[in-house]
């Protein structure tokens, strides 16, 4: 895959608004889905108790490792992806198959999209 191609694959997923085990849990779940710039024993740390905390990390879409199963959250996952369209809805799917998506908003421009996301236990 050369460069620009794999530019437009990657989706960076920024994860905020909920505790540090539920951002595990996505980003476990996206991690069973795709590849990950980050390795098993990155998961998130500890949050700053009274600060606010963002949990980032980018995934490589253009090879689907399959649909991980749903997930229980503890509490509601504000989750902001942005990439190339196809990208950015190759990875939406997955979030959608594990998690329910409570709200959603998007914004799109030159050959990006970003989607700002409400996620929760889907049971």
């Amino acid at each position: 895959m050369n460069a620009q191609n794999r530019a437009t694959a990657d989706v960076v997923v920024e994860l905020s608004d909920c505790t540090r085990d539920d951002a595990r849990t996505v980003f476990a779940v996206l991690g069973d889905a795709f590849h990950c710039d980050r390795g098993a024993d990155q998961a998130p740390k500890e949050d700053s108790a009274g600060h606010p905390s963002v949990w980032t990390t980018t995934y490589d879409t253009s090879r689907e490792r399959g649909m991980a199963p749903a997930a229980p959250l503890g509490g509601e996952v504000t989750a902001d992806i942005q990439g190339g369209y196809a990208a950015v809805d190759r990875l939406h799917e997955a979030l959608a198959a594990a998690f329910a998506i409570r709200g959603e908003a998007t914004a799109s421009g030159d050959g990006e999209k970003d989607v700002h996301l409400t996620l929760a236990s889907s049971g």
